[in-house]
């Protein structure tokens, strides 16, 4: 029985390529923590480090499609529907379909970028969902008065200073920050109908920030079939087809620069050290993402 991995090829490719394939499909890997900014010594996955090698896979003329793998636990939503957004208007531009596949996670910010794809491919086993919002930090209150600090702090505007760590949290403070937070997951979740339609399920649980394994995310809705890269490719458009992966040119140290771009000179030594401080906190915090997921 057909399904999501064995479409009959269009007419259109199999004239321009010939029945037996021979198509070459540029792939572009988008993995890690979604966030802006990032540091020189581990970047950050938002759309200034991936609009370069997306821009680069569609622009060429010779090719059907573009395929994008994602590897991600989510991160900023705004990163992430910029990168969705940036995507979609790449493949309308240029005629292309988008084929996405899974590899260990697509979850939230993760599962957003996903939803660019025509059709989304996963591992049994990878991760796939996680819709929801969620904020998380830390409270010092009783801390800082063992230590006996004094935080001073002076505001113009009653609503400059919400949610401090230092201080103890306020009910209308945390009521505003979940109003947020379903304002965006509402945006959200808009963005994932209209990306699956009526390929998504009624799972009660579907947009409660619950994931699934890949084999289980089918059922829902959430990804179209079951399989690897390589081989869906090969059973889409033929045998002969090649993958050709996207990558920033290599720089300083033989790191990639994500403007595909030869990266700067050796920074000062003291400035050495506050990327590397900035990228220890960026691997925590993308510890903690990947963390929630069990991975």
């Amino acid at each position: 029985m057909a399904n999501a991995l064995t479409r009959i090829v269009p007419k259109k490719i199999r004239t321009m390529f010939g029945d037996k394939g021979g198509v070459t499909i540029p792939v572009v890997k988008l993995s890690g923590a979604i966030m802006a900014g990032g540091s020189a010594l581990r970047p950050a996955l938002n759309l200034a480090s991936t609009a370069g090698l997306l821009q680069k896979a569609f622009e060429s003329k010779k090719t059907p499609a573009v395929a994008i793998v994602v590897n991600s636990p989510g991160g900023s939503p705004v990163q992430s529907r910029l990168i969705y957004r940036r995507i979609r208007d790449l493949a309308v531009e240029n005629e292309k379909k988008v084929h996405v596949f899974v590899e260990d996670a697509a979850a939230s910010g993760g599962y957003m970028i996903a939803c660019a794809g025509d059709d989304i491919t996963a591992d049994p086993s990878s991760i796939v969902g996680s819709i929801g919002v969620i904020s998380a930090s830390f409270g010092f209150v009783d801390a800082i008065e063992k230590v006996g600090v004094k935080r001073r702090v002076y505001t113009a505007g009653q609503n400059k200073s919400v949610l401090d760590p230092f201080l103890p949290e306020k009910k209308p403070d945390i009521d505003r920050l979940k109003a947020l937070q379903l304002e965006i997951h509402d945006v959200f979740i808009d963005l994932v109908k209209e990306s699956r339609g009526d390929r998504l399920s009624d799972h009660k649980d579907l947009f409660t920030g619950l994931f699934w394994t890949g084999e289980k995310a089918r059922e829902l809705g959430l990804i179209d079939g079951i399989g690897d890269i390589r081989a869906s490719l090969k059973q889409r458009y033929g045998e002969k087809t090649e993958l050709k992966l996207i990558e920033a040119k290599k720089g300083l140290f033989g790191r990639r620069s994500p403007f595909g771009m030869e990266m700067p000179e050796l920074p000062a030594m003291d400035d050495i050290a506050s990327r590397a401080a900035d990228g220890l906190l960026t691997a925590v915090e993308e510890r903690a993402l990947w963390s929630r997921l069990g991975l």
